[in-house]
């Protein structure tokens, strides 16, 4: 039975969802104090975490970005706060999804499901090839073990996952829909940043030109392509 830790102060709230979430057959534990999560999570390794962003003690984006880099499994914000500032901050912390409240149970239990078959190893090259190289970038499938010039690159899952689908093509543009689809799990709508944020995410950990981007090239009205030449 798969284990989610709900993080949210609203007991009513959480009463709702982790009665609806342990009738679809999910182990459920509420934690309603931001202070108490990290250590809960970070002990217990739930396999996703639901995590609200006003939280007494300690706020839902300091807990993201407190284990964010060793904690590997899903992550979803469940919010009331819908600005787009809040909505990018979320994703750019290395959440897997931002949902705002209030949302229909079946729809939330779709996210959660989307987010739990994006945390599985999916994405195939279309060679045989478990190691891409190019120039002084390393990039191991099976190891998902990433080095630049001999200094591993520390990546998320998803960050691996959207490198080795973008390298694995390499040269080729890959569109937004076919990139949402791959790494979301549903059709892209025309609103949502998931993938932009993660491109901008992997831009800045391998010492892309933010500005003037060259390895992680943006073609307008198409979608991006991965440089296989900008390594050297």
């Amino acid at each position: 039975m798969l284990h989610i830790a709900l993080v949210e102060d609203d007991q009513r709230l959480a009463q709702l969802i982790s009665q609806f979430l342990r009738q679809n057959q999910f182990k459920v534990t509420v934690i309603d104090r931001g202070d108490q999560a990290i250590e809960f999570i970070l002990g217990q390794k739930p396999d996703l975490v639901i995590l609200d962003i006003n939280l007494p003690y300690l706020d839902g984006f300091t807990i993201c970005r407190s284990i964010r880099n060793v904690f590997a499994s899903p992550i979803l914000f469940l919010t009331a706060k819908d600005s787009d500032f809040d909505h990018v901050s979320g994703l750019e912390m290395g959440a897997d999804d931002y949902i705002i409240k209030p949302i229909e149970p079946h729809v939330l239990l779709a996210r959660i499901h989307n987010a739990l078959r994006r945390g599985q190893p999916k994405i195939e090259s279309q060679s045989n090839n478990h190691k891409l190289q190019f120039g002084k970038l390393s990039i191991e499938k099976h190891s998902r073990i990433v080095t630049y010039d001999g200094q591993d690159i520390e990546l998320t899952s998803h960050e691996f996952e959207l490198l080795w689908l973008l390298a694995s093509h390499a040269g080729e543009v890959q569109s937004r829909d076919y990139i949402h689809k791959q790494m979301i799990g549903r059709e892209y709508d025309g609103l949502d940043r998931s993938v932009d944020v993660r491109v901008s995410r992997l831009r800045k950990k391998l010492f892309d030109d933010i500005n003037k981007p060259y390895r992680f090239v943006t073609v307008w009205g198409k979608g991006y392509v991965f440089s296989a030449t900008a390594w050297d």
